[in-house]
């Protein structure tokens, strides 16, 4: 077995301190999970923590694991005091999606104690500790700090019970159901089968989806252009508590026969009238490296950091788009949609090396 961090040793010498638990912008089940079994195990301590996330919780399995598992989330904003803790945890993700956070961190003279991830390496932070490694989901990392002893899981407290349900979880969604899972996660799995909440699992995982999820995803289907085995739809733009929604229609136009490969993508617009253009990219090719063809198609933004990355069979990307955001009415939104989404399929197509001609079609 690979080595792996020793958790004791890492926070024995923080004891009784407060620490924030950082999850990345629109936190999955995995991210969820993994900030919830650190708190856990950071109680052992009596470290108190602190889960903050920014962007939204709109997916409808992720809203029903937190209200079920009566998970506190902290979402962020300028005026949350930072000075008042003295390290800062990383779950599910190395800083690249919460630049604003990051910064304020420093700002606030926080240092970055631990980043754990399952993603591919980037080259952002520089923790005290970091435990990135390849697996199914930073659920299973977690699931192994507990296995390693972080915390002596007894079905007779609520709290290990609910920990192990939610790691579980994690572990199933990150994993597509176990289908892009290796030894490690079922053996992760295996083991959170003795502590679970098999009736709560269930309620979790069998929320339907909203509304306007089936709207992207039908969307999506009306818009996507196949070539090469790829599957590419740009929808348009969205609201920001819908963005989970892009990587859901990601994973149905992946289910399309004689397609290996699915990007959708939107622009995202907030209260404040910030936009964004996101994207998900979901792949069944075993020689697609999804970190390394989002970083090759879109490179760094303004501030020298990759604008996107990824993990075997999975990617996200998020472009700010600076200076022509803003809005100025219905006409100038569809000009500006017509131009990214042009551009988009341009650096796309590519990269795939399909001919230019296909944008005019």
């Amino acid at each position: 077995m690979e080595l792996r961090l020793n958790l004791a040793e890492i926070l024995e010498p923080h004891r009784e301190e407060r620490h924030l638990i950082v999850l990345h912008d629109y936190p999955d089940p995995d991210a969820i999970a993994s900030a919830y079994a650190h708190r856990l195990i950071s109680a052992e301590y009596e470290i108190e923590t602190d889960i903050l996330y920014s962007g939204k919780i709109s997916h409808q399995q992720n809203i029903a694991l937190v209200r079920l598992l009566d998970i506190d989330l902290i979402e962020y904003d300028d005026s949350l005091d930072l000075e008042s803790y003295q390290a800062a945890i990383l779950v599910d993700h190395q800083g690249t999606t919460v630049e604003q956070i990051v910064s304020a961190l420093k700002t606030a003279n926080v240092p970055v104690l631990l980043v754990v991830d399952h993603h591919e390496a980037q080259d952002r932070l520089e923790p005290e500790f970091s435990e990135i490694r390849k697996a199914g989901s930073t659920a299973t990392i977690y699931t192994n700090y507990l296995q390693q002893g972080a915390v002596e899981m007894d079905t007779a407290r609520k709290e290990h019970v609910m920990t192990a349900t939610a790691l579980l979880h994690g572990i199933l969604t990150d994993t597509g159901g176990f289908t892009r899972a290796d030894s490690d996660d079922f053996r992760a799995a295996a083991y959170l089968s003795r502590f679970r909440d098999a009736e709560l699992l269930e309620q979790v995982m069998k929320q339907a989806r909203s509304k306007q999820s089936m709207e992207i995803i039908r969307r999506a289907l009306g818009d996507r252009v196949t070539v090469e085995s790829y599957s590419i739809a740009g929808i348009g733009y969205l609201r920001a508590e819908d963005r989970d929604a892009i990587a859901e229609a990601s994973d149905f136009l992946l289910t399309e026969e004689n397609v290996h490969t699915a990007i959708v993508y939107g622009t995202l617009a907030g209260d404040d009238q910030e936009e964004t253009l996101v994207g998900s990219l979901r792949t069944a090719k075993l020689t697609l490296d999804p970190d390394e063809f989002i970083k090759e198609v879109f490179g760094k933004g303004a501030d020298g950091q990759y604008v996107g990355g990824g993990k075997p069979s999975a990617g996200g990307f998020a472009i700010p788009v600076g200076f022509l955001a803003g809005d100025y009415g219905q006409k100038f939104q569809d000009l500006k949609w017509r131009i990214y989404d042009a551009q988009i399929k341009h650096k796309i197509f590519a990269k795939v090396g399909v001919e230019q001609e296909v944008l005019s079609q």
